[in-house]
């Protein structure tokens, strides 16, 4: 099996030449058939993919959190979670092999991809965005992107009182959309956006559930506010692969796809 390293760069080349990339046997992953294309339709039959017992890879590399999955339509088939501080570029390409050979499969059984748009960080949603892009192009498979907070805000269940979801984004700055419950899913109510745990804090008036990358700081603002802010447990908050999974079956059955050649990255920059 090739290098992680050798993989990524045949995401790079399939993107860059729509699936003509000749590598090593690992490099299989994203060989595509000469003159692969990408339309609006995708591959997607009638009645949606669900309906052909098929295959989607969901990945998600948006901050040193990363996560894959295998779902087959109906459940997660595989599912690796992991802390890969800066790691990605080395950690996912084999994880993705080893999950697919775990079920026995190649990348001709994939017949979807769905990736993390952001927010997160600069190199890890760009990671997560070659092999899926790489993927998609190579194979004439259909993109799904979904935001990164609506996968950690997918994984909690049914209540009342509003969700605020959270990313780590550095020097003291997190991430935050707020979610409302509503036909039977939550659904965003405040965008995301910048801001600090001093500010959040100072914002939240009524009983909030709090998800997502919770650091010790953010507990202990958390914890000065009582009743007013209800921390998740620690295995509610983590971001997985098989949320993002369902979330993109969702898009996919309604025959909703992204382009690869134009889909890009979500980065936040405090307003000026």
């Amino acid at each position: 099996m090739g290098g992680a390293g050798a993989l990524f760069d045949a995401t790079r080349a399939s993107m860059d030449q729509a699936g003509v990339c000749q590598l090593d046997s690992a490099g299989s992953l994203f060989r595509g058939a000469r003159g692969a294309s990408y339309g609006a339709a995708a591959r997607i039959p009638s009645g949606g993919l669900r309906s052909v017992g098929t295959m989607l890879v969901a990945i998600d590399t948006a901050t040193n959190y990363a996560s894959l999955a295998l779902h087959d339509g109906l459940r997660v088939r595989v599912e690796h979670t992991w802390e890969s501080p800066r790691r990605h570029t080395v950690e996912l390409l084999p994880r993705l092999v080893a999950a697919l050979e775990q079920l026995g499969l190649g990348a001709e059984h994939l017949s979807g991809v769905a990736v993390t748009r952001g927010p997160g960080s600069f190199t890890g949603l760009r990671v997560g965005m070659a092999v899926a892009k790489g993927l998609a192009l190579a194979r004439g498979l259909p993109l799904v992107s979904v935001p990164t907070l609506d996968v950690v805000a997918a994984a909690q269940g049914r209540d009342r009182r509003p969700l605020c979801a959270v990313l780590q984004a550095g020097r003291g700055r997190i991430c935050v959309a707020t979610y409302r419950w509503q036909g039977g899913e939550w659904r965003v109510r405040e965008a995301v956006r910048l801001t600090t745990w001093s500010s959040l804090a100072e914002e939240t008036v009524s009983p909030t559930l709090f998800c997502g990358e919770i650091d010790p700081v953010g507990a202990e603002t958390l914890a000065t506010l009582g009743e007013l802010a209800v921390l998740l447990p620690g295995a509610a908050r983590l971001r997985r692969a098989g949320f993002l999974a369902e979330l993109a079956w969702r898009r996919l059955n309604r025959g909703e796809v992204d382009d690869p050649a134009t889909l890009t990255p979500i980065y936040l920059q405090y307003p000026t």
